[in-house]
């Protein structure tokens, strides 16, 4: 009977000095937290997108909250609602989220272009890729297995005729699709763009032609006709600078593969 007692005694005495070492950790060791993250944490969408280049809302929550020079409007799935309330919280002027549309950057469905082999695999773009590179003639081109769509949280994407097609009512603009894409053909661009180039390929004008007929062959008519200069060249594809552009629709007029579209056809 003793032995009992003496061993409840002990783990007693035990018990207290951990429950005393928790409250002193507690008090001496804790982290401080401002008080304003969770409410700027209220304010975003938990969308976990990293659109606002940070690992999550968590992490743009908790930049805001340590008074970081950061911007109030960079939650694209938030869009203008996150930043009102952000900027509430924080005592700072609005400022309007611009609002981006995923846009998939080629043209080259099953009428265009065509398979070089007989791809058997698991179907999915990262998979089909792996398999040098991809089973399409072009190897910038939308495989089409629809790695995007399955990722895509609002179900804004699907494959038509074997390539990805976004449907801008439904985008929020988080950019996982993007991301998502072995072939970084997905773009997201203003969801005012009045055009877009609807290729992705860097290859010259001939190969891109044997590949795939709706192709940019990187003739710059574009670059030059441009009355604002709001188009260049890089590794033989055309690059819009939205800042300049103003939708005048030279650049399509003049385009001899058609591949600069509107920006309502995404």
């Amino acid at each position: 009977m003793t032995a009992v007692l003496i061993a409840i005694a002990v783990l007693g005495i035990i018990g207290a000095l951990c429950a005393l070492l928790l409250v002193v950790s507690s008090k001496y060791m804790r982290v401080e937290t401002d008080e304003k993250f969770p409410a700027l944490r209220e304010c975003l969408p938990g969308a976990n997108c990293g659109a606002c280049g940070y690992a999550g809302c968590d992490g743009y929550a908790a930049a805001l909250a340590s008074g970081e020079e950061e911007k109030i409007n960079k939650c694209v799935p938030g869009g203008a609602d996150a930043a009102k309330g952000l900027s509430a919280v924080l005592g700072v002027q609005f400022e309007a989220a611009e609002t981006l549309i995923a846009t998939v950057c080629c043209r080259g469905a099953c009428d265009a272009t065509q398979k070089k082999s007989d791809y058997q695999g698991a179907q999915s773009c990262t998979a089909a890729k792996l398999l040098f590179g991809g089973d399409g003639s072009c190897t910038f081109g939308c495989l089409g297995y629809g790695d995007c769509a399955a990722a895509c949280p609002e179900g804004a994407i699907s494959v038509q005729n074997g390539l990805a097609r976004v449907t801008a009512s439904r985008c929020i603009g988080c950019g996982i699709c993007a991301k998502t894409c072995p072939q970084h053909i997905i773009a997201l661009l203003p969801a005012k763009a009045p055009v877009y180039i609807a290729c992705s390929s860097h290859d010259k004008g001939p190969a891109v032609r044997k590949k795939c007929t709706a192709g940019c062959i990187g003739c710059g008519l574009c670059t030059r006709k441009c009355p604002n200069g709001a188009i260049h060249m890089e590794n033989n594809l055309s690059v819009i600078d939205y800042d300049k552009c103003t939708g005048c629709g030279t650049c399509r007029g003049v385009c001899p593969s058609k591949c600069i579209l509107p920006g309502d056809e995404r």
